[in-house]
């Protein structure tokens, strides 16, 4: 039986357990990333494991989240992430030089290679065939130092493409499409590979925003072949040596296989407040428009920003509307003004920001109360974009333009004829802001610099058999880590200071939890299904364990964030029968009985009042020693 380009990748860099799915195996890391908003808490658990140097072939600290410095937190942060770059050796990607996905596909993915990153957006490098997935700070520190990264044995699914995109249709109503056929949570459990005739017609910046939004769908990861076009990138980037041709066997065998006619889609949205909400622009034409943004890790290249340019040539915006657009890198933005396609877009009366995530994650741009604003982002969860009742879409940079230039979300294929644009044969190279690492002698003697926002990793506590503590907290179906940790300009500089972040938890659900939570010192929350779904902050688990939740009840959960509440020390448990959930009430006791036992056997009792229900695990014996030493990081150090 023939293997899938995962399956491929998994095997050369398996360090144990078996190649079933729903077998927990661990994987060789070569390369890891991360980003300042996680990055902090990485680098001081890396500290806390106490290794002396990196053992990847390539890490790479970017500073592309927290770029707003309106206080000394941010700045504080990167001068320490810098300078343990300097000492560990890392390679420090400065503040402008871009999105860490955007700058990561650009000048150091090598296909073929194993990538974990600290963002749920990491699998973006799929798109020049990495094995890459998002992972908590944790996972990536423990890598960082050699050690392995474990994952459950996924599923394989396979997209087969056929056809073309037609003209005013893009990449984005690609990803669209698979989210309107599987849902937020229909790829939990397995790695997407997208293949067909139909690939041969998509750029590597096309693959990424595919491979990008996969996240959205709960997958491990989304893959794309390494073929001419991957190299035809490479060697634009001065970088063919790394090509390495790279597919499935003919006899591959895939647990689903779906097909989509590219040939047949059309302009789409994802409407409030889901990314797969999705309805086509010809439903929702005529909506007024406040506010559109360009840009984020999903649609910031070259390729999209010309584009934009190109449709913005010689028109203004509709005075109604605010268009921000933020190049995803500063090889994307010099070129862009090196061939005059700057002036063409600020011309027309869009505001250029920084090269980074910017709105995307709240910092800044937040639209006007009420306001729709189309974003060419990937999640349009509610509030995330800073203000709280935005109905914000998820759009492609043509349906962006289009309902820029009207006032109304527009369908661009009413615009007339298609505007084709050329690509450059090569990139402009300038890796001046990527700082490089000093020498393991060199480095022995460098401080590590710390400001006075940054605190330690919160305090963990060794497993108890039996937990009695109340239900503090009782939500619903597909809360995500925004829910629990939101993000945002008011929040995000506070991602090193635990205690302080922890009045913020969430707050959008309710604002007297965090301190409901801290008077009653052991606490248990429960959840719908998906639970925890969107990014991989690790701090939607550090902020519950400083709180002293124990357990977090659910009828599912994302994968990222269950793996990172184990991390923490937390138990993540759901019901076996999941009509339980109705049963049990904020402010209820509960009882976890035989916890240890029950661990083993895949099965808690809890109790509540006078009566029992049975919740399951599937916790492998290193989950399990985990669970019990209080946490990874415990585990880690043998404490």
């Amino acid at each position: 039986m023939g293997l899938t380009i995962a399956q491929k990748i998994i095997k050369e860099h398996l360090v144990s357990g078996e190649m079933k799915v729903g077998e927990e195996i661990a994987l060789r890391i070569d390369q890891t990333l991360t980003q300042d908003a996680t990055g902090t808490m990485a680098y001081l658990e890396f500290e806390a494991i106490g290794i002396p140097r990196v053992r990847t072939k390539l890490s790479v600290a970017y500073i592309d989240h927290n770029t707003l410095q309106s206080g000394f937190e941010n700045a504080d942060d990167h001068r320490y992430i810098q300078s343990v770059a300097k000492k560990f050796g890392l390679r420090f990607s400065r503040p402008g030089n871009g999105i860490c996905h955007q700058v990561h596909l650009e000048r150091f993915g090598v296909p073929g290679m194993t990538l974990i990153g600290s963002d749920s957006h990491t699998p973006t490098a799929g798109g020049i065939g990495m094995l890459a997935m998002g992972a908590g700070g944790l996972d990536v520190a423990v890598a960082m130092g050699g050690g392995a990264y474990y994952i459950t044995m996924p599923k394989m699914f396979k997209v087969n493409l056929t056809g073309k995109l037609r003209p005013w249709v893009s990449a984005k109503d690609v990803s669209l499409e698979i989210l309107r056929i599987l849902s937020v949570k229909g790829g939990v459990g397995a790695i997407i590979e997208w293949g067909g005739e139909g690939i041969k017609t998509l750029s590597v910046p096309e693959r990424a925003t595919i491979t990008n939004m996969g996240t959205e769908l709960g997958a491990t990861t989304s893959i794309f072949p390494s073929d001419e076009i991957t190299k035809e990138f490479l060697e634009a980037q001065g970088r063919g040596d790394a090509y390495t041709p790279l597919e499935s066997d003919p006899d591959a065998v895939y647990d689903r296989i779906i097909d989509i006619n590219l040939s047949e889609l059309k302009p789409l949205l994802a409407c409030p407040h889901s990314p797969d909400n999705i309805k086509s622009a010809e439903e929702l034409k005529g909506i007024k428009v406040d506010q559109v943004c360009i840009g984020s890790c999903t649609n910031s290249s070259l390729r999209d920003m010309l584009k934009v340019a190109a449709m913005l040539k010689g028109k203004k915006i509709d005075d109604s509307v605010s268009l921000s657009v933020s190049p995803g890198s500063k090889q994307v933005l010099s070129m862009l003004a090196d061939c005059g396609a700057l002036s063409d877009i600020l011309a027309s009366g869009a505001r250029v920001l920084e090269c980074a995530c910017g709105p995307c994650i709240g910092m800044g741009f937040s639209p006007n109360s009420a306001g729709v604003s189309l974003r060419t982002f990937n999640r349009n969860f509610e509030g995330r974009s800073g203000t709280k009742d935005a109905q914000v879409y998820l759009v492609s940079p043509e349906v962006a333009v289009a309902s820029a230039l009207t006032g109304y979300i527009t369908d661009p294929r009413t615009l007339g004829d298609y505007i084709e644009i050329e690509m450059p044969e090569s990139f402009k190279i300038d890796d001046s802001a990527v700082v490089l690492p000093a020498s393991e002698e060199e480095a022995k003697d460098l401080p590590i610099l710390r400001g006075p926002n940054i605190k330690p990793f919160p305090t963990t506590y060794k497993l108890e058999n039996e937990i009695t503590a109340n239900l503090t907290l009782k939500v619903g179906d597909n809360i995500t880590t925004d829910h629990i940790m939101p993000a945002g300009a008011k929040i995000l500089p506070y991602r090193s200071n635990i205690p302080f972040l922890s009045k913020f938890c969430f707050a959008v659900c309710d604002e007297s939890f965090a301190q409901r939570a801290l008077e009653a010192k052991k606490s248990i929350i429960v959840g719908g299904s998906n639970y925890g779904q969107g990014s991989s902050r690790e701090h939607a688990a550090l902020v519950p364990l400083y709180l002293g939740v124990k357990a977090v009840i659910a009828k599912s959960f994302a994968r990222i964030h269950s793996a990172n509440l184990i991390n923490a020390g937390i138990m993540p448990l759901t019901f076996a029968n999941p009509e339980d959930y109705e049963a049990l009430n904020q402010d209820d006791t509960l009882t976890l009985e035989n916890v240890f036992e029950g661990m083993e056997k895949g099965e808690i009792t809890l109790k509540a009042g006078n009566k029992e229900y049975k919740l399951v695990c599937s916790y492998t014996q290193r989950q399990i020693d985990i669970l019990k030493a209080g946490g990874l990081l415990a585990y880690t150090k043998g404490e």
